[in-house]
């Protein structure tokens, strides 16, 4: 073979070479796995979970009274039991009305809480001052009647059910005497003290009321004594406008008969218990808080409710009560209920025999905020100043 042979066999195959390797390594780019897709980027970190509402509530006697201030509390645990962790509820007990109340609001406002409810008619000028120092919390404040632009009011008609307790008394008493252990003369306590006496003469027009004065809402000694007081002269069916269940244990004490006041007492003096009267603070404070978590709250409101809302109502009739009267108790309650009853419908004379509200007229809200005044039957004079 020539030397030009050779060469020329040498470059062809050096060509082959060449083509083949090409070949491969084109053949391994189409093998090779596709590079992995790039991992998506981080979803956006999830977004932080709310902080729940921080609310409030002060209370001037202590959870367990088994009255107003349990009420209360039972309102608050409603709440919770509503919303969960969408809520963080606190609460301060036995707070003295006056600048000791001032002190606990500020201080819970400053706290963080964003909704705070202030449970006694006293704290109505220390929360109305605060609530000027802290325009961006709810107030709320029960059975007083001044309001601001970040502060409202809650109350309940609790002379429906004082009205219902008076038939009741009025029907069981033995002596035509009636006992009211009262806390301050202003005219939540003065409705219901004329309520109840109202009540009893609807069913027996003999009826005349005694009252005792302890200016306090929560001091079982004083309202013993005060019950103790009323028995001595010649009462023997009770009612209070006071918070703990000293009157029905002193009624029980003595054999006499008396009802439960804010909550159900019939376990803690069986045999005297005639009734409890009973409000309900749940519903407002859940319809309250959602407002305040949803942002539709608004301040500058009143809102009463009664038994058309279920905010009160009269339990566990003593088995002693007789049917017919237990019938005109449960009529009453009825009407009240579907708001064709208005206990407070003329002609009303007040102590002195002057008439406060003609005959036919039914009291409108203006009139009941303004009563100062015992109806016929309820005898004494009114203390003056709270």
């Amino acid at each position: 073979m020539t030397d030009f042979a050779k060469r020329r066999l040498l470059q062809i195959a050096a060509f082959g070479t060449v083509a083949a390797s090409a070949a491969l390594v084109g053949c391994s780019k189409k093998e090779e796995p596709k590079p992995a897709a790039s991992a998506p980027a981080a979803s956006a970190a999830a977004a932080p979970k709310p902080e729940p509402l921080k609310a409030a509530w002060v209370y001037v006697g202590p959870v367990g009274d088994a009255g107003w201030t349990f009420a209360h509390d039972q309102g608050r645990k409603a709440v919770e039991a509503e919303f969960g962790d969408k809520v963080k509820t606190t609460f301060v007990e036995k707070v003295p009305e006056g600048a000791d109340a001032e002190r606990v609001i500020r201080d819970l406002a400053a706290q963080g809480n964003k909704i705070i409810f202030a449970t006694s008619f006293g704290f109505m000028e220390p929360m109305l001052k605060v609530a000027a120092e802290f325009p961006d919390v709810k107030f709320e404040h029960a059975t007083g009647y001044k309001t601001a632009p970040n502060m409202r009011v809650y109350d309940a008609r609790f002379y429906h059910d004082a009205y219902v307790s008076g038939i009741i008394a009025g029907g069981m008493t033995k002596t035509n005497t009636l006992g009211f252990v009262g806390s301050f003369p202003i005219p939540e306590v003065l409705r219901n003290i004329n309520a109840f006496t109202l009540g009893a003469q609807s069913v027996n027009p003999k009826v005349k009321t005694k009252v005792v004065w302890i200016s306090t809402w929560f001091d079982p000694a004083k309202e013993g004594d005060a019950a103790q007081s009323l028995i001595n002269q010649g009462a023997d069916v009770l009612l209070q406008n006071t918070d703990s269940t000293a009157v029905l244990q002193t009624a029980e004490k003595n054999g006499k008969f008396a009802f439960g006041w804010d909550s159900d007492m019939s376990a803690v003096a069986p045999k005297a218990h005639l009734a409890s009267n009973m409000v309900y603070w749940g519903p407002y404070y859940k319809k309250a808080v959602k407002e305040a978590l949803d942002g539709t709250w608004k301040g500058g409101e009143r809102t009463i409710w009664g038994k058309p809302e279920g905010a009160n109502d009269v339990i566990k009739l003593n088995d002693a009560i007789p049917a017919d009267l237990r019938k005109k108790a449960e009529e009453a309650a009825a009407g009240l209920k579907a708001g064709t009853l208005n206990p407070f419908t003329g002609p009303i004379l007040d102590s002195t025999g002057k008439e406060r509200l003609a005959k036919g007229t039914g009291a409108d809200q203006a009139w009941k905020d303004k009563v100062d005044f015992y109806v016929k039957g309820v005898d004494g004079k009114i203390p003056s100043g709270k």
